[in-house]
């Protein structure tokens, strides 16, 4: 008798076990605050408009530069202007090699490193980004190979990531992101000298930073060369069932066929995307195209602009020209 009772103990205990197991499992961190401030962009109503991006997140008390903007004094004279203090910022994310991205990495960390000896000391990036991009004249194309030495001459630290990664909690960098669909939103013809050999350059390194939120993912592009529908769908297989609340930066959009638009845009509704501000490369046409397509009101897909903020519980605010 006593033998049946502890098999049937034991067979219970084996079925609940896969519960409890599922019950305890880590649920991802959130992040409590958030805001995002342009830094760099094409349209300005205060500071200096480029062809270029950077953004600085702000999130629970963490502070970290998204790219550099494209001219060197760009970003430092904009966040002069708005009265951003990028002093205490230790880490710069750099999603890609392109110069309108990564402009701006040595003015302000040789400017900021005067006050504090770690701003600016750590930067990451993709795997792929140090690759050489011989143009056909023979000159070196890749920016990132002379920044490199110079950047770590000041004692900064590039930190490499073939991977996802999280940076604190709440905060996901996506390292390189495969490319599940043809979006091929670049527009380079050259090649990229990779240890598999010279292959067409797709900016392999690019990578964006996705901030886990209790409304949904908040992501942050460059030029999101990779697509923004391979971005997402990456972020998915991390963060199922979570719906995409906001996009912030460049998606490589202005060059797209109407027809490239309407597809994208299909895809971000099927996200669930609440608020666009599209920066940069995305295309003043295509955020109104997007937002149509997805219904979404005026005051929640606009052009970002230098000194446009997107705040978590509040939305955008666009500044006088993008609103």
């Amino acid at each position: 008798m006593l033998n049946r009772i502890l098999v049937g103990v034991l067979t219970l205990q084996a079925g609940l076990a896969p519960l409890v197991a599922q019950s305890t499992q880590p649920a991802h961190a959130q992040v409590k605050t958030l805001k995002v401030t342009i830094l760099s962009t094409m349209l300005a109503d205060e500071g200096i408009g480029e062809w270029g991006f950077a953004a600085l997140v702000e999130s629970d008390g963490h502070r970290i530069l998204v790219d550099t903007g494209a001219r060197p004094e760009t970003v430092l004279s904009n966040a002069r202007e708005l009265k951003v203090d990028l002093s205490d910022v230790k880490e710069v994310i750099l999603t890609h090699n392109h110069d309108d991205h990564v402009g701006g990495l040595m003015t302000l960390r040789r400017e900021f490193m005067k006050k504090n000896p770690d701003a600016l000391s750590i930067a990451h990036v993709g795997k792929g980004i140090f690759y050489s991009r011989v143009e056909p004249d023979g000159k070196e194309g890749n920016p990132m190979l002379a920044i490199r030495s110079e950047y770590e001459a000041t004692g900064g630290k590039f930190i490499e990531h073939d991977k996802p990664a999280e940076l604190f909690p709440g905060a996901w960098l996506s390292g390189p992101v495969p490319r599940t669909y043809p979006e091929r939103n670049w527009s380079v013809k050259g090649k990229v000298k990779t240890p598999d050999g010279l292959v067409e350059d797709n900016i392999p390194e690019d990578q964006s930073l996705v901030l886990n939120t209790a409304k949904g993912l908040v992501m942050i592009t460059g030029c999101g060369h990779a697509g923004v529908i391979n971005i997402l769908t990456f972020a998915e297989k991390e963060f199922p069932d979570t719906p995409v609340y906001a996009i912030v930066g460049g998606l490589h959009l202005f060059p797209a066929t109407d027809q490239q638009i309407d597809w994208t845009s299909d895809k971000l509704k099927g996200f669930g995307l609440s608020y666009l501000v599209g920066a940069h490369c995305t295309g003043i046409n295509s955020v109104y195209q997007i937002r149509q397509r997805l219904g979404l009101p005026r005051q929640s897909a606009v052009v970002g602009a230098v000194g446009a903020t997107f705040v978590l519980g509040e939305g955008i605010h666009p500044g006088k020209l993008a609103q």
